[in-house]
């Protein structure tokens, strides 16, 4: 049995009781959770300013990433306030303790909606390269992210809505941060931010793989004939595309379905305390290395930081950069 200590003391009838941590635990726990937080907020920060300020940036894909970002850079935001859960009391008070999760909802639901967003519109530029201008469209895009956003607000609005009412309701004790989401809602949003996102992103990747690997096939066989060096190449740039196909599917599921799987099937009760904030912790942490899969690989991207941090853009005519 764990020693355990109130959140409160000096009110020993009401306070809740939470596990002793021995002080290395609790400082290297505050240091990953603050390195993480501090290290999302920034990288995501990056690509808003990179994105907002460079006009030849202004393409779909990237109004994608940018929304990418937005998302992923308040969830970067919110995790500053699981410092303060670290010790295993809520000390914000019951009210919060319903708008937390709720900006949580929306913020995370935004960012799975978007690589959803991501992953159609790479299907479509490399499955029907000829019709990429007209399908895909900055109108379209905006029309599509502001339906995203719109959905991501209202659903977890209405899946809280009795929390909102009577804040604290299910909590026994002070300190403590529970909210409760009825069977149909938790169901739906299974569905919605999770199995739905999964298989769209999984089919629509497969189907680039497969098509990506039969144009490289006839790249080659056109290029160098079918030689034994030709052969070398297409081997090379077919595990070059499962690579880095393979890592934006693999690290989703590596970093969501753990969350999903302890918060939606009620299990979170019945586990221990560290690993239920590791789990936390880890679905955040997706929103890391977002913009390192996402960006990262881009030349421009790189060229912007560079210009950034030298403060080039704060020059009149920087906007009008040529960073492609």
């Amino acid at each position: 049995m764990e020693e355990t200590e109130l959140c409160f003391p000096k009110l020993f009838n009401t306070s809740c009781s939470r596990p002793k941590r021995t002080y290395f635990e609790t400082i290297i726990t505050y240091i990953l959770v603050f390195s993480i937080s501090l290290l999302t907020s920034s990288l995501n920060l990056l690509v808003i300013i990179s994105i907002s300020h460079f006009r030849k940036l202004h393409s779909p894909t990237n109004l994608l990433l940018l929304s990418l970002a937005v998302s992923d850079f308040f969830i970067g935001l919110l995790m500053f306030i699981h410092i303060v859960q670290i010790n295993g009391c809520w000390l914000l008070g019951d009210r919060f303790c319903v708008i937390f999760p709720y900006l949580a909802y929306i913020f995370t639901n935004v960012s799975i909606g978007t690589m959803v967003m991501i992953s159609i519109d790479r299907y479509v530029a490399i499955c029907y390269p000829l019709h990429y201008n007209t399908k895909i469209t900055k109108k379209k895009v905006k029309i599509c992210v502001s339906l995203c956003w719109t959905w991501s607000t209202v659903f977890p609005g209405l899946n809280l809505m009795e929390n909102f009412k009577q804040p604290g309701i299910y909590n026994s004790c002070l300190g403590e941060c529970i909210i409760v989401i009825n069977y149909i809602g938790g169901m739906v949003d299974l569905i919605l931010s999770f199995i739905a996102p999964i298989t769209i992103i999984v089919v629509l990747y497969f189907r680039i793989f497969v098509v990506a690997v039969s144009q490289i096939r006839a790249i080659h066989s056109h290029s160098a004939g079918l030689t034994l060096h030709g052969s070398v190449n297409v081997k090379k740039s077919e595990i070059k595309v499962a690579g880095s196909l393979g890592v934006v599917v693999v690290v989703f599921l590596i970093c969501l379905l753990p969350y999903f799987c302890v918060t939606l099937t009620g299990q979170d009760t019945l586990l221990n305390a560290s690993i239920t904030a590791f789990v936390i912790v880890l679905f955040d942490f997706n929103s890391c290395l977002n913009p390192i899969i996402y960006t990262f690989f881009y030349s421009w991207f790189r060229k912007s930081i560079k210009l950034i941090i030298t403060l080039r853009i704060l020059q009149s005519d920087s906007c009008d950069m040529d960073i492609l």
